[in-house]
């Protein structure tokens, strides 16, 4: 019998990003870590990407980082597993489609691309930091918005709990 297989939540959001967006991403990867998740992002050492793979690897956490080069110049020092790409923006599929959930904060067109993607795929999506007004719900799927880590961390165990009854 294999082990059960653990959950990859993936975490979205700029590069470029204010220092309370930086502290939101950083308690989210403590947050998650702590569960027992593994923590996928961008896997640059910048904003989101760097503030989220720093707070998982403090908390024990296995961080993923699916990078849009071949080289390690400008990922982040906390990542378990580096995945070089040489893929650039289009590594942004692979970002979302091996996520169970997505939870992204606010960024730039990269961001957006990868909630498109989300939406469009039928992966949970969660917004943590949006204003919830920007997003409209569509034929594809629905973001739902938050405004704190432990109200993020809550609904995904209720998501990954309705796939693994």
């Amino acid at each position: 019998m294999n082990p059960p297989r653990v959950p990859i939540i993936g975490v979205m959001g700029g590069g470029q990003v204010t220092q309370e967006i930086a502290d939101l991403a950083h308690e989210l990867g403590q947050a998650l870590a702590r569960e027992g998740w593994i923590v996928l992002s961008g896997g640059r050492n910048a904003g989101v990407m760097a503030a989220v793979s720093e707070g998982a690897a403090g908390a024990g956490g296995l961080v993923v980082g699916i990078l849009p080069d071949r080289d390690l110049d400008r990922a982040s020092p906390h990542l378990t597993i580096p995945i070089r790409t040489g893929l650039g923006d289009g590594r942004n599929v692979l970002n979302v489609l091996s996520s169970d959930v997505v939870v992204a904060l606010p960024g730039g067109a990269g961001t957006l691309s990868e909630i498109a993607l989300a939406l469009k795929n039928r992966k949970p999506l969660l917004l943590l930091g949006w204003k919830a007004s920007s997003f409209q719900p569509s034929e594809f799927g629905q973001a739902i918005s938050f405004s704190s880590v432990p109200n993020v961390v809550t609904h995904i165990k209720e998501l990954l709990a309705d796939e693994n009854p």
